[in-house]
């Protein structure tokens, strides 16, 4: 509503200067002019704080370089009028190049306007970013709620679309896991207590979400807050800091050691013959030898050995006699 006030307010402005200026005909120039306005800034909605401050660094550059340029000209003995078209020349060729290698490079200027920094404010802070898997996930809701993280959480626009969309599917799996994501982000945003915002950059040069995800991380030197395997490989490799919520659920579980004795109640049958298989509190699973026969009974079992694998930890054991 404010941003529709101040167009109205602008276009009669604009009315009213026309009229002044040159009548009744100078009310129709300045609508005009006005609405030209309008549909300018209505362009430039997709255009972003980075790219737009990159643009203008870039013309500020490209005008000194022509001045400079331009000045070793006005040393020689050139006629006046060849000098002055030198110039011309000189400032729209300079100006075009600096504004065409500051938006190629906007990633790395990171400058804000007005003031010029070559460094981010947020930088020196502790940042997290939340992707798509990680949301949907749930765990976050409790990880947040003990405050074991802190600092600044950060989820991007770009994942926030995806986020939608597939809520938007219509295979009525990923619906449902779309709107299970959403339900959660609204928890997190409530109950948290967290310092949580949206980041508006996108990467328009690639359509793939964890792309987007590792530059953003890059540009913000942030964490990666993810159950995504791959992009926990893709993004280490490219040296960001990675925060597996599996890995710490892993880490989290129980410890045990061969020769070991516990409980364990044996709910299904194993892969090889006569195997059996129950769980630990945590989730570990438990596979139990020559078992098979003692499936829906609780039994006492000996460890035999650990084997830790990246889908989580397994422990193989045999029936105490």
């Amino acid at each position: 509503m404010n941003l529709l006030l101040a167009r109205i307010l602008f276009l009669v402005g604009s009315m009213t200067v026309g009229y002044k200026t040159s009548g009744p005909a100078g009310i129709l120039v300045g609508g005009l002019a006005a609405l030209m306005m309008i549909f300018l800034e209505i362009g430039l909605r997709k255009v972003s704080v980075s790219g737009l401050s990159s643009a203008v660094f870039g013309l500020i550059l490209g005008l000194i370089m022509a001045k400079l340029v331009g000045d070793a000209f006005s040393l020689t003995a050139l006629p006046v009028e060849t000098i002055s078209t030198i110039k011309v020349t000189l400032t729209l060729v300079f100006c075009y190049l600096g504004m065409v290698m500051a938006l190629r490079g906007k990633d790395e200027f990171n400058i804000i306007i007005p003031y010029v920094r070559l460094r981010r404010q947020d930088q020196a802070e502790d940042i997290t970013l939340l992707d798509t898997s990680v949301i949907i996930d749930g765990r976050i809701v409790d990880i947040f709620k003990t405050r074991f993280l802190g600092g600044k959480i950060i989820i991007p626009k770009f994942v926030l679309r995806e986020l939608q969309q597939i809520a938007d599917s219509t295979d009525p799996i990923k619906r449902q896991r779309g709107r299970r994501g959403l339900e959660i982000l609204n928890t997190v945003q409530k109950e948290s207590g967290l310092d949580i915002s949206i980041n508006e950059d996108d990467f328009t040069e690639t359509n793939e979400v964890d792309a987007k995800l590792v530059k953003l991380a890059k540009l913000l030197e942030a964490k990666i807050l993810t159950v995504d395997f791959n992009l926990n490989r893709v993004a280490t490799i490219q040296g960001i800091k990675v925060l597996n919520i599996n890995e710490l659920a892993n880490a989290l579980k129980s410890l045990v050691f061969p020769g070991e004795e516990m409980q364990i109640k044996l709910i299904k049958e194993g892969k090889e013959h006569n195997q059996a298989i129950g769980y630990l509190d945590d989730g570990t699973m438990v596979v139990v030898e020559d078992a098979r026969r003692l499936i829906g009974q609780e039994v006492k079992v000996a460890v035999t050995s650990v084997l830790q694998t990246q889908a989580g930890r397994m422990v193989f054991t045999k029936l105490e006699r």
